[in-house]
C-alpha cells in the first residue's frame, strides 16, 4: 500500500497516460477467466433502498439498519465497554430492498455511550473471491462517531452519541460564511495537526480541533487571522486508517487519504487523543462536539471551512466496512474478482453504484447540515462518475446555494478539469501552477525562473491572468471555476522547489544547518515574491498551502526508533510523517517575515479591490507590450469598476519581470501612477511612491501601480 500511495502522490497529470500504460499493460496481457460464481453487474445494479441507514434514536426505541443485499445473515452486536471481547448479539431481519434492521425496544438514553458492530454472513455457495467474513466485526458505514483500534486493521465499533453532541448541539445562530462570489476566496490549505502541533504554536491542545479553536496564541487560528485568509481547506478529517504496514517506514498515514467512515470525524483529532498501539481512539465522541466548536469559531472570524474529502478509494489493508458488506457491490473489480486500484492509493470505490452514490451524496449533505461546512475539495475527483457529481451539486446547493465544490480534476488515468466546469464545479488549476512555478525543479521550470514551461507561451500566461477561460483556449467556462495555486500538499513545497531550482539545494543533499537553510537568500525571497504577485494578480479564487507564506521547507526530521537514511534531506512526499517534518514552525515564519508581510499585503489588496483582483472581466483587462530579451514579461492594465470615490484607483497596472538577471524597462501610460506593490512591499492603503514616464522593474520582481 505504501508503494502504491507513493506512486500516486508523485504522479502528475501530464504523466497519467504513461502511468496508465506502465501499470495496466501487464493486466491486459494476463489471461483472466471470469469466475461464474461472481455476481453479475446487472444484478448488483438492481439493488437499492431509500430507507434511513445507520441508527435512529427514538424516545422509547432505537432502530438499526444496514444495507447488505447479498448477505444471508447479519448480526448486530452490542458492547457496553470497548474492552469487551464478547457482546450481546441480535439477529437482524432482512427487508425486500436489501436492508437489514432491528429495533431495540428500550429508551434511547440507555444506549447512549454504548457501542455496536455488525457481523455479515455471505450468500450460500459464495466464491472464495468474495470478502464476506462473519468472524470480522465491522462498524456501521453510517457511523456518526466511531471508536477505532490503533492497528493496521483499524477495527471499529460505532458509538451511539449523546444527542447534545449531535442533533441537539447548540450552534448559537451559526451559519455558513462562504462568499456568494467565489472569486473573492483566499483559501489556506492545511493539515489540521500541522497548524498547532509544533511547540512554537503556543497551543495547549496541540494537534486537535480544540487546539485550532484556541484564541490569542502565536500559531493556529491567530496565524490564519493575521494573514487575512477567508477560507481554510482542511486535509481529510473523516475517520481514516492511520496505521500502516511495516513497508511504510513510519507506520503512519498522516495526511488522511484513506477514509474508513464517511460521516464520522477523525477521532485522533480529539483533545487528549493518541495513536498508542493496540489502544482505542474515540471512546467518548468528544471529537464531534470539538469539531462543531471549531467550525463555529472559524465562522465567527469570517473564515469558511472547506473539507478535503476522499470518495474514490479506501485502504487496501484495513477492515473497511464496505469490503465486508459487499466487495463486488461497492468496489471496482476485474474479471478475476480482484480489486482495481487505478487511484494508485487503494481499492477504487464504485461511485456509480446507486447505493454508493447515495452514501456519497448523503455524506456531503450531512457535513453541511450537521457541521455547517461551507464547501468541499474532492480528492482524485476524475474517478467520481459524472452523474454523482451532478447530484452532489444539486443536493448541496439546495442546502446552501453558495457552497463551493472543488475538484482535484485527475485520477484513475483521467484528466478532466473542463468536465468539472461543465457541471458547475471549480477545479484545481495545475496549468497556472506549472506555468508560473514549473512542473519540476530540475528541467521543468516556469515563469518565475525566466522560462516558458512545456508548451506555455506569452498567450497562455495572459490566459492565466484572465482566469484560464475556455474562450482563450483554457479550461474553464467561468474564472470562478479556476482555483489558482502554485503549491499544494503534494510534491515539494514552493519554498523547496525554488531552493532546488536555483541550485541552492538538491533533493539528495543533507541539510546540516537547518536555521541557515530555512532563511531565504535575497534571490530566493525575490522569486517567492514574484510567484505570489503573479498568483494574486490572476483573476479567480486563490489557494495557498500552509507555510507557503514563509517559504516553508520540509526537511525530514530524525525520529526515535526509525532508521530513515533520508533524514535531514528535503521531502516531497511527507504523507507518512506525524512530526516536525510537517508541523508548521512559526519561528520560521518570523525568520522570513518579509515574505509573510508580502502575502498579507497581497491578501489585503485583493480584499480592498476585489473587482480588479479576482472578479475583473476579460474586457476590463488590457495587455501591454513588455519584453525583456528571451525571458517572459507581462504587463497589463485592469479597470477598477468598484471605485467608490475620487480618492480610489481608477485602474491598476501590473508589471511582472521574470528575467533573473536584467531589469525590465517599461514606459508607463499617461496619467498619475502610485506604486502600491514593488519588489519589497505591498501597501494597499498607502502609496509607496509616485512614478511617471520610463521606469525600471528589477530582475525577478513585479510591480503594481494605481492610477489615481
Amino acid at each position: 500500500m505504501f508503494l502504491s500511495q507513493k506512486l500516486q502522490r508523485l504522479i502528475t497529470p501530464c504523466l497519467a497516460s504513461i502511468c496508465f500504460m506502465l501499470n495496466m499493460l501487464p493486466v491486459s496481457l494476463r489471461a483472466q477467466t471470469p469466475d461464474a460464481a461472481l455476481p453479475r453487474q446487472a444484478d448488483l445494479d438492481a439493488f437499492f433502498s431509500e430507507k434511513p441507514l445507520g441508527y435512529t434514536l427514538g424516545e422509547q426505541s432505537t432502530t438499526f439498519r444496514v444495507f447488505a443485499p447479498r448477505a444471508s445473515a447479519v448480526t448486530l452486536v452490542f458492547f457496553t465497554k470497548l474492552a469487551d471481547t464478547e457482546g450481546r448479539s441480535v439477529a437482524m431481519k432482512k427487508n425486500d430492498d436489501g436492508t437489514w434492521e432491528h429495533t431495540e425496544a428500550q429508551a434511547a438514553q440507555k444506549l447512549v455511550g454504548t457501542y455496536y458492530a455488525y457481523r455479515v454472513v455471505g450468500p450460500t455457495g459464495a466464491s472464495p473471491k468474495e470478502a464476506f467474513d462473519a468472524r470480522v466485526l465491522i462498524g456501521d458505514p453510517y457511523s456518526r462517531a466511531v471508536a477505532t483500534k490503533n492497528t493496521v486493521k483499524h477495527e471499529a465499533r460505532t458509538l451511539i452519541l449523546d444527542p447534545k453532541f449531535d442533533a441537539a448541539y447548540d450552534w448559537q445562530g451559526d451559519k455558513p460564511v462562504i462568499a456568494a462570489n467565489h472569486n473573492d476566496l483566499v483559501i489556506y490549505e492545511a493539515h489540521l495537526r500541522d497548524l498547532t502541533a509544533h511547540s512554537s504554536s503556543g497551543i495547549q491542545a496541540k494537534g486537535s480541533f480544540k487546539g485550532l479553536a484556541e484564541q490569542g496564541k502565536k500559531g493556529g487560528l491567530a496565524h490564519l487571522k493575521s494573514l487575512g485568509v477567508n477560507a481554510v481547506e482542511l486535509l481529510p478529517i473523516h475517520e481514516f486508517a492511520n496505521i500502516e504496514p511495516e513497508e511504510n517506514l513510519y507506520r503512519r498515514n498522516y495526511w488522511g487519504y484513506m477514509t474508513s467512515f464517511f460521516f464520522a470525524p477523525e477521532s485522533y483529532y480529539a483533545s487528549g487523543a493518541s495513536l498508542k498501539s493496540e489502544e482505542w481512539s474515540g471512546a467518548d465522541g468528544r471529537v464531534v462536539k470539538e469539531l462543531k466548536d471549531l467550525v463555529k469559531t472559524l465562522h465567527r472570524e469570517n473564515i469558511a471551512v472547506i473539507l478535503d474529502v476522499v470518495y474514490n478509494h479506501v485502504s487496501e489493508t484495513n477492515q473497511n466496512s464496505l469490503k465486508f458488506i459487499d466487495k463486488f457491490y461497492y468496489f471496482h473489480t476485474d474479471s478475476a474478482g480482484k480489486y482495481i486500484a487505478t487511484s494508485y492509493c487503494g481499492n477504487d470505490f464504485k461511485t456509480d453504484r446507486r447505493m454508493a452514490r447515495r452514501l456519497i451524496v448523503e455524506s456531503v449533505k450531512y457535513w453541511m447540515t450537521e457541521f455547517h461546512v461551507d464547501g468541499f475539495r474532492f480528492d482524485l475527483a476524475a474517478m467520481i462518475d459524472r452523474e454523482t457529481c451532478e447530484e452532489i451539486a444539486r443536493e448541496a446547493r439546495k442546502i446552501n446555494p453558495n457552497v463551493v465544490l472543488i475538484a482535484e480534476p485527475w485520477g484513475g488515468n483521467k484528466y478532466s478539469p473542463a468536465l468539472f466546469s461543465d457541471v458547475s464545479w471549480a477545479a484545481w488549476n495545475d496549468q497556472i501552477r506549472n506555468g508560473v512555478k514549473g512542473q519540476n525543479p530540475h528541467d521543468g521550470l516556469g515563469f518565475i525562473f525566466g522560462k516558458y514551461q512545456g508548451k506555455n507561451t506569452k498567450a497562455s500566461l495572459q490566459a492565466f491572468i484572465n482566469g484560464t477561460l475556455r474562450e482563450d483556449g483554457g479550461l474553464f467556462l467561468k474564472k470562478e471555476h479556476s482555483i489558482n495555486y502554485v503549491e499544494s500538499h503534494d510534491d515539494e513545497t514552493m519554498g523547496d522547489f525554488i531552493r532546488v531550482a536555483l541550485g541552492d539545494n538538491t533533493m539528495q543533499g543533507r541539510i546540516t544547518n537547518l536555521d541557515k537553510h530555512i532563511r531565504l537568500t535575497p534571490k530566493q525571497l525575490a522569486v517567492n515574491k514574484l510567484a505570489a504577485l503573479f498568483l494574486f494578480a490572476a483573476q479567480g479564487p486563490v489557494m495557498i498551502h500552509a507555510g507557503q507564506e514563509y517559504a516553508r521547507s520540509k526537511v525530514i526530521q530524525p525520529m526515535a526508533g526509525v532508521k530513515d537514511t533520508n533524514a535531514m534531506k528535503l521531502d516531497r512526499n511527507s504523507y507518512n510523517k506525524d512530526d516536525n517534518t510537517n508541523y508548521l514552525n512559526y519561528a520560521h515564519a518570523v525568520a522570513n517575515k518579509s515574505l509573510v508581510e508580502y502575502y498579507k499585503g497581497l491578501i489585503a489588496l485583493r480584499k480592498r479591490y476585489p473587482n480588479a483582483f479576482g472578479s475583473a472581466s476579460k474586457q476590463d483587462i488590457q495587455f501591454l507590450d513588455a519584453s525583456n530579451d528571451e525571458a517572459p514579461a507581462l504587463a497589463f492594465r485592469v479597470q477598477n469598476r468598484s471605485s467608490r470615490s475620487i480618492a480610489e484607483a481608477k485602474s491598476f497596472l501590473v508589471i511582472l519581470n521574470s528575467n533573473p538577471a536584467k531589469p525590465l524597462q517599461f514606459s508607463l501610460p499617461a496619467g498619475s501612477w502610485s506604486v502600491v506593490a514593488n519588489q519589497d512591499t505591498v501597501s494597499p492603503m498607502k502609496t509607496l511612491s509616485k512614478m511617471q514616464g520610463n521606469i525600471s522593474v528589477p530582475a525577478s520582481s513585479g510591480m503594481i501601480l494605481a492610477e489615481m
